[in-house]
């Protein structure tokens, strides 16, 4: 029996009619909306001359940080000891003033522009990582592809690196760095999140 299928569109749903039969079928329809706004944060890597510099210049740009971690000796890698050393410091910050993720990518190039204004010598003293929290994950953003990572814009990747779950707060995945892992790490981004919910709940009851 050949089947005939029209597809129209009722109160958000598909509505399929068969032919000699009548069904019936309700099926999800998404729909585009707004992403909720999202929780701006950035990483610290400096040189310990350059902590309280690096701190400063991220406020300047960014505006007043909520909430932050101490600055704990970086020994993850050797990565970055050519270009600045190997007495490095980490360091994690959030922001009070709520973003659009869409913004994040003009944000990197803002952090890089930032590095290489007060580098010494054509070398960086401080390494600026911003990224996002939302209610579901933490993203961080780059200007490397690699396979788990999706293109933004303007030449700037994205990574989810932490997904949020109700039982366990914040969890790493099979990419997520090693410091991201650090106990002290999760433990400032699921503060963040509460801070997010707080800050959206504000929004929301002003709206």
């Amino acid at each position: 029996m050949d089947i005939v299928v029209i597809g129209h569109t009722f109160n958000s749903f598909y509505y399929l009619q068969l032919l000699n039969r009548r069904y019936i079928i309700y099926k999800d329809m998404g729909s585009v909306k707004t992403p909720l706004p999202v929780l701006l944060f950035s990483g610290i890597i400096a040189q310990s001359d350059y902590k309280d510099q690096a701190l400063e210049v991220l406020e300047k740009a960014f505006g007043t940080i909520i909430e932050e971690t101490p600055y704990v000796k970086f020994n993850h890698t050797d990565y970055y000891e050519k270009e600045m050393g190997k007495n490095l410091f980490r360091k994690w910050v959030a922001f009070s003033k709520l973003i659009n993720p869409e913004e994040i990518s003009s944000i990197k190039h803002t952090t890089n522009k930032l590095e290489m204004e007060y580098a010494v010598g054509g070398n960086r003293v401080f390494n600026l990582d911003p990224g996002y929290v939302s209610l579901q994950n933490m993203v961080l953003v780059t200007t490397k592809s690699y396979s788990h990572r999706i293109y933004l814009k303007d030449g700037i990747y994205g990574e989810v690196t932490l997904i949020y779950r109700k039982k366990d707060g914040f969890m790493p995945l099979q990419w997520t760095y090693p410091d991201y892992r650090d106990k002290i790490t999760l433990d400032f981004f699921n503060r963040a999140r509460r801070l997010l919910k707080e800050l959206l709940k504000k929004e929301k009851a002003n709206d």
